[in-house]
């Protein structure tokens, strides 16, 4: 049985164990007396990995857009045609799924057969079956989803912000694909991509449980196969700094326009914990000019400007985007207080108070996160960014004033602002 090491962090009283299994699969164990259990066996494969080639190999493949997601709602078929939510069911899990732009996860939740639904979750998931007749069926079923989401406008009206935004960068594809790229997906394309991202070495299984952490190294032992690790080349396109559109426009039967509104930033670092500075630095800084407590959140309230306004900060090694949300009869003149919002922030800088009050409830968001039943998937996350959770809070703890003041002019230029729109549909 593989060795367990313990990683710990005393000022939270937090800890989990890890191991490099014999399979090649990372596996990190967080102990935590909750009564629910939360597996999320997940690997570095997503929608923007649609070209690529393994070392070796002298020519790139490109696939279809969407195969990243197609495949994902095919591991849930069985040779022997059993069902696999049934085998969930059976006891007593809830189990899901989900593909983004750069991972895919398979997951479940349990108070109870922890043990027998981990076999299930590490047994479906590294046992792949496509025949064309479940491919056919499947393009039928994902082409349905896609015309669906097309009738979506708070799905338009992201899509069209990472177009507006992006140029060439994989990022702005449709998690689902298009009808034209799903009808070019095969089985023998799906078993391809299979061998390659579904390797154990490119995945990781991450658990949250009460249970002795042997327990998940017994079951590893039963399931996994032993693989040779496979070294994945990912082709993605390059992308200038400059937007690709200023607006994007659509009509859908909504009663008030929405808007999203994105500041584009290709300065990513290749360095993890500079990246997670950066993320925290941002979600203060994002805070600081538009949180609920702030002066231009309140004043979008009581003036009816913007109802549901929200912004977020998103940096990974992927990409870096400034989210800003909400509805408003006037976009045009929510996005032009944006940008003297901000303009007028270089100048006059933030209260150091709301700065300090800020950070803690940062911090405080941050601890909380421990107490999470789901705290397996805000681990993964920060995993697939090359992050270990228990390191984020000396991180954001270390977050000064003058980091804050030296990003805001760094990430807010109105060159780099983008906007989509959604509006009732014109009489």
């Amino acid at each position: 049985m593989s060795e367990l090491k313990l990683t710990e962090n005393k000022a939270l009283g937090e800890k989990y164990y890890y191991t490099h299994h014999k399979s090649g699969l990372d596996i990190y164990i967080i102990p935590k007396n909750f009564t629910t259990s939360y597996a999320l066996f997940s690997t570095k494969y997503g929608a923007i990995d649609n070209c690529f080639r393994l070392a070796g190999d002298k020519e790139f493949t490109r696939v279809p857009d969407g195969i990243a997601h197609f495949l994902e709602h095919k591991m849930f078929e069985n040779e022997d045609g059993s069902d696999t939510f049934a085998r969930f069911a059976k006891y007593g899990a809830d189990a899901n799924a989900f593909t983004g732009s750069a991972m895919t996860a398979y997951l479940f939740s349990c108070s109870d057969h922890f043990e027998e639904n981990l076999e299930i979750l590490l047994d479906y998931v590294t046992k792949p079956y496509y025949t064309p007749e479940t491919v056919a069926k499947e393009q039928g079923i994902i082409g349905q989803e896609i015309r669906m989401g097309e009738d979506n406008p708070h799905r338009a009206l992201y899509y069209n912000l990472m177009d507006a935004l992006y140029k060439d960068n994989q990022i702005k594809l449709n998690v689902a694909g298009t009808a034209d790229s799903i009808a070019k997906i095969t089985d023998k394309l799906l078993y391809k991509c299979y061998e390659v991202f579904y390797n154990l070495s490119n995945m990781m299984l991450v658990v949250n449980t009460a249970e002795n952490p042997e327990t998940v190294l017994r079951v590893a032992d039963k399931i996994l196969p032993v693989q040779e690790p496979k070294e994945i080349i990912r082709s993605y396109n390059s992308e200038k700094p400059e937007v690709n559109k200023k607006r994007v426009v659509a009509e859908f039967e909504v009663a008030k326009p929405l808007f999203y509104i994105g500041v584009k930033d290709i300065k990513i670092s290749a360095d993890p914990l500079e990246r997670a500075k950066k993320q925290a630095t941002g979600d203060i800084l994002t805070e600081l000019l538009f949180g609920a407590s702030s002066a231009f959140g309140i004043e979008m309230y009581e003036s009816g400007l913007a109802n549901g306004f929200a912004a977020s900060f998103d940096h990974d090694r992927n990409s870096s985007v400034v989210y800003i949300q909400g509805e408003s009869d006037d976009p045009e003149k929510v996005y032009e207080k944006v940008v003297s919002h901000t303009e007028e922030a270089k100048k006059n800088g933030f209260d150091r108070a709301d700065f300090e009050r800020i950070k803690r409830a940062e911090y405080a968001s941050y601890i909380k996160s421990f107490d999470s039943t789901e705290l397996a998937e805000t681990f993964t996350y920060a995993l697939h960014d090359g992050l270990d959770w228990l390191a984020y809070g000396d991180i954001l703890a270390g977050v000064t004033y003058d980091d804050v003041m030296a990003l805001l002019p760094e990430l807010f230029d109105e060159k780099y602002y983008a906007m989509s729109i959604v509006k009732p549909i014109s009489k």
